[in-house]
This record gives C-alpha cells, structure tokens and sequence, in this order.
C-alpha cells in the first residue's frame, strides 16, 4: 500500500487531512497540491535532495502542507519553536545549514532581528510582503511532483550539555519512496490503533517531535488531524465532542488542567468517542494518571521514547494498572539497565537506561556528545535512570541528571545559568527544577548575589527583566531567591541535588 498523503488525495480529494480548533479545513487534494507547490519552489530556489530548510511557525494550517512539501523533496526539515528569541532561531538556522527559513507575519518583529543575525539564511513568510511573500512564490508554481521526488526527513534540535541546542540527525530514509511506510506508522497501526478512520487530536505545538511526527503518521494512514492553535482545557474537550475523536496525545500537564476542571464542566462533555489516549515527554504523577483513567476508561496508552529514535517502549491502561508508574517494554530495540562501566545490573537495581539495536542518530555537529550517548557496547541512552522488573517493564526513577520537564518541555538549567552568572549583580548561580502542581516542574534560579544587601525582590525583578530578551519565555525562572553561598565542593562541583531535595521537601511539607 501508498502510505503518503498523495495516495489519498488520488482516492479521497474532499477527506478532510487537517482541521484546525478554529474550524479551518484542508483536504488531502488540497494538502497534495499545496505540498507539491512547495517541494517546486524548494527547486526553483536551488535546494536539492539532502539540503536542509527550516521552519519557525505557530500552529496553523499551513505547517502540514510545507513540511509535507520539503519531505517529498528530499528535504531535511528543521521545526524550530516559534517561541524562540531570535539569537536562538538564528543559531540553530545556521547551525542546521538552512538554506531558507519559513515563517509566518505572526512572528514579524523576531523574524525581522533573526535576519540581522543570519543574514545569509533567506526568508520566506505567510503573510509576508515582497520578497518574503510565501502565498504570491507558492503561487507561482505547478502543483505537480517534482521530477526527482523522494522522501526527506526531519531534524529536531534539543538542548545539550553546553547548554546549546543540537540537532539529532538520522539518516535519510533508506528507500527513497514518498509512500514506503515508516517504524513509527507501523508502531501507530500496530501498537495504538490507528485507522484511516482516525481522528487525532493535537494539542501541542507541532514543533515538538511528537505532535510533529504523531501527525504525520495519521496522515501517511490517511486519517484526521485536529490540531489546537494553542492548548485550553475546555476547548479540548468540547473538540472530542465536536468532532467524534478518536485519537489523541497529551503530556500530564494536559490532564492535570482538564482534571482541575470545575466537575460540572467536564462532564458535560461527551468524550466516548475516544479509543485511545497516548502520553508521553514527561513522568505523570501516579494519581493523576489514576483519575485520568477513571474518567476516560482503560483507554490511556503509554510510552517512552526520545527525538533520537533510538528506543521504544510501551504500557497499556491494563498493565499500568498492575505495574503503577511503569513506562512498559520495549517494542523496538531492548532495554538494558546499565552501571557506570556500561555493565548490566541485576534485575530490579537502578541504573542508566540504555538501548540496544535501536535506529542509529548523531548530534549533528557535535561528534562529543553523540559519543558520550553511547557506552562500550554501542548501546545508547537518553541519560535517563531507571530500573526493570523481572518482566522486563521499565520504571524510571530520576531524568537526564539536572533537566527540568516543564509542562512537557525539556529546559537545560546551564543555558540559563549561563546567561545569569555574566549579569554584575550575580556572583554564582544554580538552576533547577522545583516541584509544581500544574507543569510538574517550575524553574526556579537559587542565585548568590555579589552584595547580599542587594538580595531582594526588586533584584529578582531586575534580573527578570534583564533576562526577557535574552531567553524564551519557557525558560524563564518562575522564582528567583537569594543564598548567601552556593553548595559547592572545593573543585568548583555544584551539589545541585542538595537543593533539589530542599525544595522537594519543601513541596512536601507544603501539600502534607
């Protein structure tokens, strides 16, 4: 079978392929014929099989067609959030060699700095006047293939040690066929359910590897994407309703709003329609996962996975239940629990979680870091640690050691630290992730002023203020307090863990 949405566009033009929250509809023929239009003007300006063109936009109807468009050019296709500062968007279009950046009017002041930064990376915008006009270029151009079609990919920057963001490059697909179907397609038929009849919910930032790539394996099935401009509790709900969902993905920051949800208002919606429910991206807390079930049925799958494609696992509503807090087993490459030697532990001891057989991924350039994810086996890890059980289901007991997972999303303290420490006021500081009700972690900057007497909160808002244009806004510290000292070793080693487990405590004590 043609697992690409040209398939269903020959065979169902009118289907609808994406509808937008707010009731904006694109179907597959006009999905086709808009990517082909893009995929012709990626040749028109000169980029060819294997080049790289970056994308920067909100959710909108439009981001399906162009990254459909770059993949059947062959395309490496970079989703940068548009939530961004511009010395972030335009570090990582030169980094990823981008050869034009496509954004929308939405985001025109940022754009207009990012072009100032990165002059040699072009710029094309929805909404955009002259030479950056999108709609009039794709206008101009054929809506048919390209003469030397073949299918692209993705690369999605995460954060790294250095507090940089980096790419994670896979190879190109192996058969070069728009329509030859993919792991994670299969994993989505096969695994979760997913149907031709589908129809997903999105309710994240398609910039995200999931709700990116999720997405494009409904459409690739020939299913339904409804996609949320931005997320709101109520309005999720009143879209399952509204449009019969099927299927859909969330981070626990998503249920823990929609269960904080007055009763009256979530139950008067009808969400029977839903079949399965997928999270992932960070630990939900146990009960919120319980109350989640209760209210939605055993329909809630889980898995665990990372932009690096290098391993999957996978729990049901039913197993979690027996094996609360599990994350599953795996479902692609085989999942080893490994000591600071790269050994194998006993079954049921901690350590870092490993994966072997999995797709092969790089750092794009950075050949340290993508060294420093493997052990002497050439298994690779995500830098999580974790344990098994004698079943071989994963329970993970701490994260990558000082990333914060804020709503979903991961945050590096060291970018942060990095920024602050250089402001005259700021003799030391550590960064980290503090307990939160709502976004399971909150950022929270413990600074060390180089006048104690400055201490305070005109000080916080000080460095708040200073930090605005600097960072985006997911990144900001919620809290900044004051110390005197920082823990450190004589080295110079920071005992970040002292104060995590201080403020943990204090979260406890708190809700106790």
């Amino acid at each position: 079978m043609h697992y690409h949405p040209s398939f269903h566009a020959r065979n169902h033009p009118e289907k609808p392929a994406i509808i937008m929250s707010g009731g904006q509809v694109v179907t597959y023929g006009e999905l086709d014929a808009t990517s082909n239009r893009f995929a012709q003007l990626m040749r028109a300006r000169g980029l060819q099989i294997g080049d790289t063109v970056a994308l920067c936009l909100e959710n909108r109807a439009e981001y399906f067609p162009l990254v459909w468009g770059a993949h059947r050019a062959g395309l490496i296709f970079v989703a940068i959030s548009s939530r961004l500062t511009p010395p972030e968007i335009a570090y990582i279009s030169q980094d990823s060699g981008a050869k034009l950046l496509v954004s929308s009017s939405y985001l025109a002041k940022t754009l207009d700095e990012v072009a100032a930064l990165a002059p040699e990376v072009a710029q094309l915008r929805l909404g955009g006047l002259g030479e950056h006009d999108l709609e009039a270029a794709l206008a101009a151009m054929p809506a048919t293939p390209v003469a030397d079609e073949r299918a692209g990919g993705d690369m999605l920057y995460s954060s790294g040690t250095t507090g940089k963001p980096k790419g994670v490059r896979v190879p190109m697909p192996e058969e070069p066929a728009i329509g030859a179907p993919n792991a994670l397609m299969m994993l989505a038929a096969e695994a979760f359910g997913f149907t031709p009849d589908s129809v997903y919910l999105s309710p994240a930032p398609l910039y995200h590897a999931a709700p990116l790539r999720w997405s494009m394996a409904v459409h690739r099935l020939g299913g339904t994407v409804v996609v949320m401009d931005k997320f709101d509790p109520e309005h999720a709900l009143q879209l399952i309703e509204k449009y019969k969902i099927t299927d859909s993905q969330w981070v626990p920051t998503h249920f823990i709003r929609m269960l904080k949800l007055p009763e009256e208002v979530r139950t008067k919606y009808d969400t029977s329609s839903l079949k399965c429910a997928i999270h992932a991206a960070a630990p939900c807390p146990v009960p919120v996962k319980h109350a989640m079930i209760e209210w939605w049925g055993p329909i809630l799958k889980e898995y665990y996975a990372g932009t690096e494609g290098n391993g999957f696992t996978f729990i049901s509503s039913e197993e979690w239940l027996q094996r609360p807090g599990s994350v599953g087993r795996a479902l692609t490459g085989t999942v080893h629990i490994c000591d600071e030697h790269g050994d194998d532990v006993p079954v049921g001891e901690e350590g870092q979680v490993f994966f072997e057989g999995g797709s092969a991924f790089e750092y794009h350039n950075d050949p340290a870091k993508t060294r420093e994810a493997a052990n002497k086996h050439g298994w690779t890890s995500l830098g999580d640690v974790g344990r098994l059980d004698d079943e071989g289901y994963l329970f993970l007991t701490d994260r990558k050691s000082f990333m914060i997972i804020s709503g979903g999303v991961n945050i590096y303290p060291q970018e942060i630290e990095s920024l602050l420490v250089t402001h005259p006021k700021v003799a030391d500081v550590a960064v980290i992730g503090a307990p939160d009700p709502d976004m399971g972690e909150r950022v929270v900057a413990v600074v060390q002023p180089a006048n104690m007497a400055d201490a305070g909160p005109a000080l916080a808002a000080e460095l708040t203020e200073w930090l605005a244009p600097r960072l985006s806004r997911v990144k900001m510290p919620r809290t900044i307090d004051f110390r005197e000292e920082l823990p450190r070793e004589p080295t110079g080693k920071l005992f970040k863990r002292l104060l995590r487990d201080e403020y943990k405590a204090a979260a406890t004590t708190v809700g106790a």
